[in-house]
């Protein structure tokens, strides 16, 4: 991190901006919203300026910059168009130990401007370190379409009740878990409305209610790896959440969305090493939700596709725990678009079943005989130690040792491995590629367009994380 965020409280406090000129106005206008005393030198303004002077907003001193300007100056900004006298107001300031901004200069900034989303009091500031502005600026556009106007007089509110809250809640745990029931209330719906007496009128009631914690958990679909497909349901329960208990199949790229100071809790889910046994999992939901925790149980694909979602849902209505679901794109989805194969197409298969290579012990045996029907896809879950079996059952109920078949590692996440061949060689296919979970096999005609179709780490991709939003009414 080259420079560190900070926010700094200017009320009175003195700088320096050397330049008079639409530059120079620009971070005028900065520093009076800070509410700075500003003084400015210069040997000319421009009229904007010399207005601001008259109404005793800014003081202007009509002379060349000397050194005698820096006294006692707290922030000092560079905006001339003289190369020298910027270099001269750099070193002078920098030597003092004052912050200085060379205006379109990084290398001469020991401070620098960010893009500013304003909702006052509320402040969100985007920086590049002075690498990539135009990047920054839309970044704050897109979070301009997505922050609503009614943040900044909803957080006034709220902040004129710290006081009491802190004195109603003594721990922070508790503090948190009232405001969380406040944004999720009316209160916020009343601000937006504009209504700021009736939100005030709640709030002194939800303050004098008696506390009566209530643990929920959110049973979270993470999707196949890449966080951009997370729902942004599954993200703002991500973010709401005391505990997170995850396994291996969630990506990192992902955990590191939860919220900071959420308790992690690792349950394992690899194949032959299972950490947490089923059963104590369950009882761990349950036992945080009694505690009145918000818990998300975030498991990697969909969770109620082979993700033991459903047993641990179970669990939670026998023991009368609040949950919610939050549906995820299920590996055989997202691996398979990533890897351009579409499960179904009208010239190869009608027809798609998921299954997992993976069962109880004491599990019944697959119904080979309907999976080794022509013209139907087979996307097959946790089948990569079953291969061996998978194979020679499938041949066995006569489907074709020329019958294509994809493996796809890690599927949309960076290190994406995608394998073709045929039926008759997908054991040795993944025995000679060394691959690892997570992998999900493809069976079917269709496996044999992923080279006609593949896109992903073929071409540069558009990324809309950078783009503006557009369209926003």
């Amino acid at each position: 991190m080259q420079y560190l965020p900070i926010f700094t409280k200017l009320d009175d406090k003195p700088v320096l901006v050397v330049g008079g000129g639409d530059v120079a106005l620009r971070k005028c206008r900065a520093f009076l919203k800070a509410r700075a005393h500003v003084t400015l030198v210069a040997p000319e303004f421009c009229d904007e300026l010399r207005e601001l002077a008259e109404k005793g907003d800014v003081t202007l001193i009509n002379d060349f910059f000397k050194e005698q300007y820096l006294d006692q100056q707290m922030l000092v900004i560079a905006a001339t168009d003289i190369d020298s006298v910027n270099k001269d107001v750099f070193e002078l300031a920098n030597a003092r130990n004052i912050f200085v901004n060379v205006v379109d200069d990084q290398p001469k900034c020991s401070f620098i401007f960010p893009s500013i989303v304003d909702r006052d009091p509320i402040t969100i500031a985007i920086s590049s370190a002075g690498t990539a502005p135009v990047l920054a600026r839309r970044l704050r556009e897109k979070l301009e379409t997505l922050i609503p106007q009614h943040i900044g007089p909803l957080a006034t509110l709220v902040g004129s009740f710290r006081d009491k809250v802190k004195q109603r809640f003594k721990h922070f745990a508790d503090r948190r878990q009232f405001w969380e029931g406040v944004f999720d209330s009316s209160v916020v719906s009343k601000v937006q409305a504009g209504n700021t007496e009736a939100a005030t009128a709640q709030l002194e009631q939800l303050l004098d209610a008696k506390p009566e914690p209530e643990g929920e958990v959110y049973v979270v679909g993470a999707g196949p790896g890449d966080p951009e497909l997370l729902t942004l349901k599954a993200l703002q329960l991500m973010q709401q959440a005391d505990v997170v208990v995850y396994d291996y199949l969630v990506s990192d790229e992902i955990m590191d969305l939860v919220r900071r100071d959420a308790d992690l809790v690792c349950v394992g889910k690899r194949l032959g090493d299972h950490s947490v046994a089923q059963e104590d999992t369950n009882q761990m939901l349950v036992d945080f939700a009694k505690q009145g925790k918000k818990v998300c149980r975030i498991k990697g694909g969909d969770p109620f596709i082979y993700g033991r979602g459903g047993e641990e849902v179970q669990v939670l209505a026998a023991n009368k725990v609040r949950y919610q679901i939050v549906p995820g794109i299920t590996a055989a989805a997202g691996c398979s678009a990533y890897a351009g194969i579409p499960l179904t197409h009208r010239d190869h298969a009608q027809a798609i079943q998921f299954v997992t290579g993976h069962c109880k012990k004491d599990g019944q045996e697959l119904d080979w005989q309907s999976l080794a029907k022509p013209n139907q896809t087979l996307a097959i879950y946790m089948g990569v130690i079953k291969s061996p079996h998978i194979q020679a059952q499938l041949l066995k109920h006569g489907r074709g040792a020329d019958t294509p078949v994809a493996i796809i590692e890690n599927g949309t996440r960076k290190e994406q491995r995608v394998i073709t061949g045929q039926l008759g060689e997908l054991a040795d296919l993944i025995s000679r590629h060394s691959i690892i979970s997570p992998a999900l096999l493809i069976i079917g005609e269709v496996a044999s367009l992923h080279h006609q179709l593949a896109w992903f780490g073929q071409t540069e991709q558009t990324s809309s994380f950078a783009q503006p939003i557009t369209g926003v009414a």
